[in-house]
């Protein structure tokens, strides 16, 4: 079968993108290997609707749900290819199995870096007491002790956002990355303590952060802390392969109208896009693409 539209990526902007084309009663497909950010967070507090948050597992089952009522076919995988082809487009999944369609959105997202040693303890406390995200959750420690967890200069980053919602803050520099001169004198003004020895243990009640176990047998206590260690995944390897222009960062370079990439037929939406990374955003993007995606399906191109 070959599809109006593939979709690579079933989270958040690509769960939005494959309702509105199922508004539109497209034959799409959606390939959703289940591991972006959206499947960690317990709680997103910064939505319409959601006040009291929503985790990002709920809003993939509900909006799953959603988009199979319209008829949308979903494949549990990861697409390791894609290719150009005279009719469209080719991908191919880890088991080999190739997929063909007219047009293809990516929403393939962004994987925050965290330490294997430390993210199962994590889990359950993301998005409900431990952070990633300022812009979403700095709002969440206002007025509170607040511990960084972290690596370098990209701690050091986290804890000045921060300093904003928050005076009572704590660096814990996990990885021992070295920082400036000008950065211990700030934390030395400031009066945050930082602190150069990495956690050997996560202490949690549940969901809830109760702080952290170095590795000289200290304790650093907290109910709350972001994490802030760099180098997080920018899943654009597929970009790549088809010759979308990329930043330097490894984002996608999109029309801000249509969301179509430099390569025509082939549309990027959510934190693959170059934006800034938040889930109602990529709701909007998703919708956004596939209104787009609708009208070229209608003009009969590609």
């Amino acid at each position: 079968m070959k599809y109006d539209c593939i979709i690579v990526g079933g989270g958040i902007a690509g769960l939005q993108a494959a309702i509105q084309l199922g508004r539109y009663m497209h034959q799409v497909l959606v390939i959703d290997s289940s591991d972006g950010r959206s499947t960690i967070c317990r709680s997103y507090h910064n939505i319409l609707g959601y006040p009291d948050g929503v985790s990002g597992q709920h809003l993939r089952d509900t909006g799953r749900r959603q988009a199979e009522a319209l008829g949308i076919h979903f494949l549990q995988g990861k697409a390791e290819s894609a290719a150009k082809t005279e009719s469209g487009f080719e991908v191919t999944v880890s088991n080999g199995d190739t997929y063909r369609s007219k047009r293809l959105l990516l929403a393939t997202g962004v994987m925050d870096r965290i330490p294997a040693d430390l993210l199962p303890s994590l889990m359950p406390c993301l998005g409900v007491s431990i952070y990633v995200c300022p812009d979403c959750d700095g709002y969440q420690v206002k007025g509170k002790c607040t511990i960084v967890i972290g690596s370098g200069v990209t701690g050091v980053e986290m804890v000045k956002t921060l300093s904003y919602w928050t005076k009572d803050l704590v660096y814990i520099n996990h990885e021992q990355k070295s920082i400036s001169d000008e950065d211990r004198e700030f934390f030395y003004e400031k009066k945050i303590l930082y602190i150069e020895t990495p956690i050997e243990k996560v202490i949690t009640d549940e969901s809830q952060l109760q702080g952290f176990l170095l590795e000289n047998g200290e304790e650093v206590l907290g109910n709350y802390a972001f994490t802030a260690f760099g180098g997080n995944e920018v899943r654009s390897q597929l970009a790549k392969q088809l010759g979308v222009e990329l930043l330097e960062n490894k984002h996608i370079v999109c029309d801000p109208r249509t969301k179509m990439t430099n390569i025509h037929g082939v549309w990027a939406a959510g934190d693959i896009a170059a934006h800034s990374e938040q889930v109602t955003i990529a709701m909007g993007e998703g919708s956004q693409a596939a209104i787009w995606i609708h009208k070229d399906i209608i003009q009969g191109e590609g």
